[in-house]
């Protein structure tokens, strides 16, 4: 039993022996990806052991209960103890999303709603940005196409963990589960008889790569300089500092006007361009493998929900997991932790379920 948790063991003790050789100290990335990969196996290494040292407390109760009848009301306590250390076990055996570890890109677009809907990107934005500062992480608007009235048409932000996470608890296994088209009832500010309307906004989210994971031939790049446009700083509008590239084997097409500085674009712009393409990669070798995860809703059409926020009935509705709670309020101030949970359990009793 639990076999493939003794050969972790190993590799963690391997690890350990890595971390103390000044080659691997004095290899900056080498003892980034050593580090990680000991911090991650550690809590399996730790419940291994907990599983072993209660198996043998039993093991030895029963031997002694033979002679002494007294150790028989211990064992009952002691076989709940093992089960909840195998649970747990278990648990950490499921093969995790190799990003798990991961920073994440995440973007929010506008769709159907008109202003509205700009609005409500908007609200999505600041519940995201509270939500990281509840978390301790670090944040940075990469680049955003504001509306007329304050909203967002479109907008690009960076979360960072600050330090090494633990296991679960960085922000592309938190936040991985956001993708999708979220969905708003409520009466709007440029509604003048009171009637409540519904509209959309896409959420998009993806690990951040490093630039080494990803390779992009600087001859497959297409670059377009041009003047940035909307609410902005002296430099709007008079500068072509604006930066859009096209990636020609893909298509995919990333801009960037929100720095002053057209080469502080260009890098902003091929980071979310590197995130898509390892976001892509990830996506072909999880379909390969027929392991995919659920995908992300690439179209902002309010029939293609994963939540919906109710503003009347103050009311969140998580379509995916059935999480329903009656403090939207709180969620749009940051308090998302549940919601997220909710998700998170979600995938791991499928993952559970697949691995029996």
């Amino acid at each position: 039993m639990f076999e493939s948790a003794a050969a972790l063991v190993a590799e963690h003790a391997a690890l350990e022996a890595q971390l103390a050789d000044p080659a691997v100290a004095g290899d900056p990335d080498r003892l980034r990806e050593v580090s990680k990969r000991y911090a991650a196996l550690a809590p399996t290494v730790a419940a291994y052991a907990a599983w072993q040292s209660a198996t043998g407390d039993l093991t030895a109760a029963r031997d002694l209960a033979t002679e002494d009848p007294s150790f028989a009301d211990e064992i009952p306590s002691m076989e709940a103890t093992v089960d909840a250390a195998a649970e747990k076990l278990r648990r950490l055996l499921v093969p995790r999303d190799p990003d798990d570890d991961r920073d994440v890109i995440l973007e929010v677009k506008a769709g159907e709603g008109g202003e509205e809907s700009a609005l409500f990107a908007g609200d999505l934005v600041r519940m995201y940005l509270r939500h990281a500062e509840r978390r301790g992480w670090k944040t940075e608007v990469i680049d955003a196409t504001e509306s007329d009235l304050g909203g967002y048409k479109d907008v690009q932000v960076a979360i960072k963990s600050k330090g090494t996470p633990e296991p679960g608890e960085a922000p592309w296994a938190r936040l991985k589960y956001e993708g999708g088209v979220h969905r708003v009832q409520r009466v709007p500010v440029t509604e003048s008889q009171g009637r409540i309307h519904t509209s959309a906004a896409g959420v998009w989210v993806m690990p951040e790569a490093e630039e080494v994971e990803v390779t992009i031939d600087p001859n497959d790049l297409r670059i377009d300089v041009y003047r940035s446009s909307g609410p902005g700083g002296q430099s709007v509008n008079t500068t072509d500092s604006a930066v859009r590239i096209t990636h020609l084997p893909t298509g995919l097409v990333v801009s960037c006007q929100n720095e002053k500085s057209q080469l502080q674009n260009r890098e902003s712009a091929m980071r979310v361009l590197r995130a898509r393409l390892h976001q892509i990669k990830q996506d072909e070798a999880d379909a390969e493998a027929n392991a995919a995860r659920k995908s992300q809703v690439r179209t902002v059409d309010r029939s293609e929900r994963i939540r919906t926020y109710n503003f009347p009935e103050n009311r969140i509705s998580d379509h995916r997991t059935g999480y329903k709670a009656y403090n939207l309020d709180a969620v749009l101030d940051g308090d998302l932790d549940p919601v997220l949970q909710s998700a998170v359990d979600a995938d791991e009793a499928a993952r559970l379920n697949a691995s029996a």
